[in-house]
This record gives C-alpha cells, sequence and structure tokens, in this order.
C-alpha cells in the first residue's frame, strides 16, 4: 500500500510517500518513497521536495492554502520530477495518514477519519487549540482534494499515552476537574516515543513485556516517557506540551504562583502570560539568543557565555531529574534513549546528561558517543554498563504509515 502521511502545522505541511504492507512490516523493510516540506509563511511559498535516492529540490510557490498545498503534493509526486515507483496516477496514493495532535481520552488508538472523528478532533481544539486547527484543516483539505474513495487515517501524538495509570494522570486539583473539564495529563511525542520503544525491540530481539526504558525525545520541544514492560506509564509533558523538561522555548516545570506575580508586577494578560512561557522562555529565555542548542554549544566553547552555558546545564540537569525519577517509579530500567534532533545529533549533550549517572550504573563509553553520526543508531554505554543508553533516530511518518495501513486493512493499528 502507498500511503502519504501529512503532517499539518501552523504555516507548514510536512509529506512523505510510504510504502508499506504486512511483508514490508515483518522484514522491517517500508519504502519511503518521497518526502517534502512546504512552509506558507511569507508572500512566497518554499517547497523543498526529495525523491529517495536523488538529490532534494527546492523552489518558490505560490500556495495559498492547505488545500493548493496537498494538490501540489499531489500533484508533484505523480510528475516525472519525482519519478516514483509505482506511482503514475493520483490512484496510486491508496490511504492517507495524518499526525494529529490531541485525541483526549477518546481516541486511544489510531482511526478511521470520518464526521464523527472529525467532530470529535474539532471538540479538542480547546486542549490543543496551537495544533488541532492546522491538523483538522489539513484532513479537511485532503478528504476534500482525493474524494471518499482514498481513506483517511488519524494517529494521535496523545493515543500511546492513553495506558498511563491514574497516579500519573491526574493533578493535585480538586478531582472535580478532572470531571468536569478533563484536566489531566495527557502527554505528547507518543508516536515518536513509541516508535523509540520498538526500534529497542527490534534491535535486542525482545518481546514487547520486556522492553523497560525511559525515552528521551529531544528537540526544539522536549519530552522523557518511562516505558515498562512496552507500554508508557509516565510522561513528561502535561495537560499541554508546556510541562515538564526545559525546552527551546518552553518553561518546562516551575511554580504556578509565579505567574500571578509577574501578572501583578507587570500587569501582563493571560495571553501575555502564554506567550511568555511558550515562546519566550526555555533556552531562549536563559540565554537571551538563541533557542538553538548548536549555537548554545557553539557560543559557550567559543567565548565561555555564562547564560550560554547556564541554560545547557539546566536542560541537562532537568533531564538527569526526570531519568531519576522514573527509574524510581518504575523499580528500575534497561535502558535510556536518546532520539529528536538534540538527541540524535549532540554527543555533547548526552555525554553531559550521562556524567553524574554512574551512580545508577550507567557508564558512558565516550569514543562510542563521539562516534555515532546524524541518522545512525548504537549503544553509547560500556559493556559493563547496568543501564545501557542508546541512541535511535526517530521515525514517527512510518508508524503513521502502518497505522493507517492496518486500519484501512481492518486490523489493530497499535501492533508494532
Amino acid at each position: 500500500m502507498n500511503v502519504l502521511v501529512l503532517n499539518c502545522g501552523s504555516s507548514s505541511v510536512k509529506f512523505q510517500v510510504i510504502q508499506t504492507d504486512d511483508a514490508l512490516i515483518e522484514k522491517d523493510s517500508d519504502l519511503c518513497l518521497a518526502k517534502g516540506l512546504i512552509e506558507m509563511a511569507g508572500p512566497k511559498t518554499m517547497v523543498t521536495y526529495q525523491a529517495t535516492g536523488k538529490p532534494s529540490s527546492k523552489e518558490n510557490v505560490p500556495i495559498a492554502d492547505y488545500r493548493a498545498a496537498i494538490e501540489h503534493i499531489l500533484d508533484w509526486i505523480i510528475s516525472p520530477q519525482a519519478s516514483l515507483e509505482g506511482i503514475k496516477s493520483h490512484s496510486d496514493i491508496h490511504a492517507i495518514g495524518h499526525r494529529v495532535v490531541h485525541g483526549g481520552e477518546k481516541f486511544q488508538d489510531s482511526t478511521l477519519i470520518d464526521d464523527k472523528v472529525l467532530a470529535a478532533v474539532e471538540e479538542f481544539i480547546d486542549l490543543a487549540p496551537l495544533h488541532n486547527p492546522p491538523n483538522l484543516k489539513g484532513i479537511r483539505a485532503a478528504m476534500d482534494v482525493v474524494g471518499p474513495s482514498v481513506p483517511n487515517v488519524a494517529v494521535f501524538d496523545t493515543a500511546f499515552h492513553a495506558t498511563m495509570p491514574e497516579t500519573s494522570y491526574i493533578y493535585g486539583l480538586p478531582y472535580e476537574y478532572y470531571l468536569r473539564h478533563k484536566i489531566r495529563r495527557y502527554g505528547f511525542h507518543g508516536t515518536s516515543h513509541r516508535y523509540v520503544a520498538y526500534r529497542y525491540q527490534k534491535m535486542l530481539d525482545i518481546p514487547t513485556d520486556k522492553v523497560n526504558i525511559i525515552t528521551l525525545h529531544l528537540g526544539n520541544g522536549c519530552s522523557a516517557c518511562a516505558i515498562k514492560r512496552g507500554v508508557s506509564v509516565n510522561t513528561s509533558m502535561g495537560f499541554t506540551p508546556l510541562e515538564g523538561l526545559l525546552m527551546g522555548t518552553r518553561t518546562g516545570d516551575m511554580d504556578a504562583s509565579i505567574l500571578e506575580y509577574i501578572a501583578h508586577k507587570d500587569n501582563m494578560s493571560l495571553h501575555d502570560l502564554d506567550t511568555l512561557c511558550n515562546k519566550k522562555s526555555g533556552l531562549l529565555g536563559i540565554s537571551g539568543f538563541t533557542n538553538d542548542m548548536r549555537e548554545l554549544l557553539k557560543r559557550e566553547a567559543e567565548t565561555h557565555d555564562k547564560r550560554a552555558r547556564l541554560a545547557i546545564d539546566i536542560f541537562c540537569t532537568r533531564l538527569k531529574r526526570y531519568i531519576g525519577g522514573y527509574l524510581a517509579e518504575m523499580g528500575g530500567a534497561d535502558a535510556v534513549i536518546f532520539t529528536g534532533g538534540i538527541g540524535e545529533r549532540s554527543s555533547a549533550i548526552r555525554r553531559r546528561v550521562c556524567q553524574g549517572l554512574e551512580c545508577l550504573d550507567l557508564l558512558l563509553d565516550t569514543s562510542a558517543n563521539d562516534h555515532i553520526g546524524a541518522g545512525e543508531e548504537g549503544l553509547i554505554t560500556r559493556e559493563d554498563s547496568k543501564l545501557k543508553a542508546y541512541v535511535i533516530p526517530t521515525n514517527e511518518e512510518l508508524l503513521i504509515a502502518r497505522d493507517t495501513y492496518r486500519v484501512v486493512s481492518g486490523q489493530s493499528a497499535q501492533v508494532r
């Protein structure tokens, strides 16, 4: 089955074309035929395409909305420029899989999209006001473009964390707020954490119930996940993606009373406070100049900038705190997994996170850590390390494609 995977953001559409079926999944040899990005910010739209095995190309194209973006993607897929194997017409795209950030408590699995699903995703806009609206617009545009003959499937970021116990997801508010407004920890990055757990299982050739790991998805957004016997039992992001680890522009954990204090001192509105916490804080807020970890590490190395070093140190300290806490909560684990842009590419951050964890029997192999390249996976701890550490590049699009295939085929979606 040829699956078009769409990830629609507020001003962008990421896409991949993935060929998958039972035989390919069994051999772990699904084929990514192409990928690309449409950035709709500003008067000119930048489109990046890459057919697998060919150089990438960029062009400016007038694209006004999601419908035009998806039409453009579909036209490029069947073009001579792309020349994708087995795809000659739009009918060769057999299904579309959509990343949807929030599925609330209703969706604990990926699902075929119909009017009821659309209504539910719209209902959850209050829970994810920045993410669900563009996800929803992308779904509706795709359904409008391809018509009813092509099935569309929603794959929810929150679904993997549906296995968390009440002790992990209930806040210390009066319980009525959970009953009335469903205020609870939902967690995000679920598809990424799920993929990393799958790859770990495949690498070690162990059954799902032997997967006891802590996964660290580190990018501009960051989250940790405690995975016990193959399922999520806790995660750092909460009711929204603001909670938990220090991130590129988000505060992560902090005393909620600070907001009332700042509002009083600086006469800030709720909207101002939300912008402060989500877009002006984190690495950017502490360093005062960037949310890019690469730039922070470079500044620290070249100028010994105090605030750059402080931002990095706080980032790594928060990670250690979550690793230790989850180890205690889980009664131990077998491995810590680094993934995401920072987790996959920054040996310096991995080293600083692992330093000091010798008391937890994690013994870093500095040579192995330094020699893991972009896109590579591998062990970065010594042979005598009881708590292992790995780098595993994430691949959310692959799981979205597989879930889409399974849902359309009438199978259980979250079978890895």
